[in-house]
């Protein structure tokens, strides 16, 4: 797994490459809670090359969205493959969460 996280015109992005799994899901929590300690009311998760998807990396997705909830922010799922997207549909998830099918219409749905 792969992170990278960037900040632009009040938009914290997270990029997440590889696996999400149990092995990883710490160190992506590690970085998640690091962007949270901020003020940041504005997340974008482009999950464009994210391969795989499991139970404890969605705790990590779904607790971001948890505390953005919590503080009046807004966070995105963009740019899921249909592996992953299907994880949200069957987990009922994507109704939790806003998703869109790139980082510019994530990027929208944060203004």
């Amino acid at each position: 797994m792969e992170i990278t996280r960037k900040e632009e015109n009040g938009v914290v992005f997270i990029a997440i490459s590889g696996r999400l799994d149990a092995d990883s899901s710490p160190e992506a929590d590690k970085v998640v809670k690091e962007v949270l300690e901020g003020p940041t009311d504005r997340l974008l998760f482009d999950l464009g090359q994210l391969e795989y998807l499991s139970s404890a990396g969605l705790r990590v997705l779904l607790s971001a969205a948890k505390e953005m909830k919590r503080r009046g922010g807004k966070l995105v799922l963009c740019s899921l493959n249909a592996f992953v997207k299907e994880i949200f549909e069957v987990s009922g998830f994507q109704s939790l969460i806003d998703i869109t099918d790139s980082v510019e219409a994530g990027v929208a749905k944060l203004a």
